[in-house]
């Protein structure tokens, strides 16, 4: 039996769904048996190849035209696209930014704040521009698999991936969303 081909990559968000994922423990070593692990952050292969893999794996929401771009190539060469974590799934903590005028904010905090000079003129520099309102992945993608939770709890992560891993599409359960 050919082993899978497993990609994942991360987004706007905080990257702890990947540490959920390491919180595997030894758990991991189970799964590495399974999948070729072809790209993901925590090898620093940060995308994979233009062949494709057979499950992707997509941590965070998408707030900037980069992050837009990495979930489209994603979705393109991935067979099965898992969004892991709430920030994927809904948006998480990053979208509640999108309730807010961001401009509104980051003129006061250059302008008003105690810590600024009060003359103080909001950068033209484009690395400082606004961030866009946070989507999460399913308002721009197809996805076939969510994995809930902030972050999903380890038993979810593995579950999903062994089920995917042995061809099978999970079924995630309410003891696997538990996370404390």
């Amino acid at each position: 039996m050919t082993k899978p081909k497993v990609a994942s990559d991360w987004l706007a968000g905080c990257s702890g769904c990947h540490m959920s994922l390491l919180d595997m423990d030894e758990r991991l070593l189970d799964i590495i048996d399974l999948v070729d692990l072809r790209a993901t952050p925590i090898t620093d292969l940060k995308h994979p190849d233009k062949d494709g893999v057979d499950v992707g794996i997509l941590e965070g929401g998408i707030n900037n035209s980069a992050n837009l771009a990495v979930a489209k190539m994603m979705r393109e060469r991935c067979k099965i696209l898992v969004a892991l974590g709430d920030c994927a799934v809904f948006g998480g903590v990053p979208a509640m930014r999108n309730f807010f005028d961001l401009d509104e904010t980051v003129r006061y905090v250059y302008t008003q704040t105690m810590s600024m000079d009060k003359e103080a003129i909001v950068p033209k520099d484009p690395e400082l521009a606004v961030p866009q309102r946070v989507q999460a992945l399913s308002e721009v993608i197809k996805v076939d698999v969510f994995v809930p939770g902030c972050p999903p709890s380890p038993d979810a992560i593995y579950h999903v991936l062994s089920e995917l891993a042995q061809g099978r599409l999970p079924n995630l359960t309410g003891n696997l969303l538990d996370w404390h």
